[in-house]
């Protein structure tokens, strides 16, 4: 395997490092990557929206496998384009088409999908610009909060909760006014589910599928969930209200009907399916699809996959899979993220960051780069900082030891992930 990995982020980290683990690394190359990436492969200097260039990269260095990291470049066809050009066909793009992309790109396309194949999910309607006299109709057939999102993708910034009718009558107006741009175009608002959220993660060949760990991660910026959502404050993983019960119910009314949907549909999908769930009085509903590993999630679930990631990607090329048995470790893992000062908000780049000596703990770099041979801060997440344990607090304690060894300039973290599971 000649690898691609497109990505800048700990996901994108996590994905070299597991890889590093079984090819060579003079296989391995990232665009753009990271001061971390850098350790397990070649980092490349690309753009993610220049496929012409990518492409261009796979001829000239014999790459013949393509793993996209985020929803962008998924959503805007990476695997169309490839399987579309003669010259780039014979590239293997583990992931799914445009198409199956939607069920991240479009959270209309999503609902309709999830309603069509009896899901469990939020009740909801879909408006336009030039509907918000329905929109609000509906709104008013509903108890507060509410939510309201932006159909399209919006950086994570495009779900509002409004605690009232006031409020998100004024947030129908100003998301289909164009506060998110087109990806507000269409909106989309569910009632409330109130339960407690984790994330379950598969991969597909597009008939079969290995369902990975779950795992819970934490969005909001303060402790105790306070304050504006991030990118992803820390995961934990395994997760300890999922019993066995709930699993199963999560198989039956969520993974299964979801991949016979995808057959039934022709989507051609292959790749991950992240499914964003809710257990509401120990039943799962399906908040969100997405089309690729979360971040800061991959942190702790990839390190837990004992089987290898690069034979698994393969064997979603040549419709295998049903020959893999998934084994993971038994012991928890652990992530804290480590974000700049200001973030999510305003903050600054280019504080050089000292790590010491590191060894109970995996540091998985995101926004952090090389300048003058020093490491800088490149971004408002700066590094994850994993780690295994017999016990999801003994994983906890190590990596906040590890993080003693860490520090830059307005270094932030929380100190509260997975208590809410004590």
């Amino acid at each position: 395997m000649r690898i691609l990995i497109l990505g800048s982020g700990g996901r994108e980290c996590t994905f070299a490092w597991k890889l590093a683990q079984e090819i060579s690394t003079e296989n391995i190359f990232i665009a753009p990557g990271n001061a971390g990436t850098a350790k397990y492969g070649t980092n490349v200097d690309l753009s993610l929206k220049d496929f012409e260039a990518i492409g261009n990269f796979c001829i000239s260095h014999s790459i013949d496998t393509l793993l996209p990291g985020s929803e962008e470049t998924l959503v805007d066809g990476i695997r169309n384009y490839f399987e579309n050009l003669e010259s780039l066909k014979h590239i293997y793009v583990f992931g799914p088409d445009k198409t199956g992309a939607l069920l991240e790109g479009s959270k209309d396309f999503a609902k309709k999908f999830m309603v069509k194949y009896n899901i469990p999910t939020a009740r909801y309607e879909s408006f336009k610009k030039g509907e918000e006299l329905l929109a609000k109709a509906f709104l008013k057939t509903m108890k507060p909060p509410y939510v309201i999102k932006a159909d399209g993708l919006a950086a994570g910034k495009g779900v509002v909760i409004p605690e009232t009718l006031a409020e998100a009558e004024n947030c129908v107006d100003e998301m289909l006014r164009g506060q998110f741009g087109q990806a507000s175009s269409t909106i989309v608002i569910e009632e409330f589910l109130k339960g407690i959220e984790v994330s379950f993660f598969a991969i597909t060949d597009g008939k079969d599928y290995i369902l990975l760990p779950e795992a819970k991660d934490y969005k909001r910026i303060g402790e105790n969930d306070t304050g504006p959502n991030t990118g992803g404050m820390g995961a934990v993983s395994p997760v300890s209200f999922v019993d066995d019960t709930f699993k199963n119910k999560v198989i039956e009314q969520v993974v299964k009907p979801t991949m016979n949907g995808l057959q039934n549909e022709s989507f051609h999908y292959r790749g991950f399916v992240f499914f964003g769930l809710i257990n509401v009085d120990g039943n799962p509903f399906v908040i969100e699809y997405n089309c690729r590993m979360g971040d800061p999630e991959t942190e702790v679930v990839l390190p837990r996959l004992k089987n290898s990631f690069s034979e698994i990607i393969n064997k979603a090329k040549t419709g295998s899979f049903s020959e893999i048995v998934p084994q993971f470790d038994q012991r928890y893992c652990t992530t804290i993220m480590l974000v700049a000062g200001g973030y999510p908000g305003d903050y600054t780049k280019g504080k050089p960051i000292e790590i010491g000596t590191v060894t109970n703990s995996i540091v998985f770099h995101a926004g952090i780069k090389i300048s003058d041979g020093i490491l800088k801060s490149n971004g408002g997440r700066v590094m994850a900082v994993s780690s295994f344990g017999e016990t999801m607090i003994e994983a906890l304690d190590k990596s906040y030891s590890s993080i003693k060894n860490i520090n830059f300039e307005g270094m932030n973290y929380r100190t509260d992930i997975g208590k809410d599971l004590l």
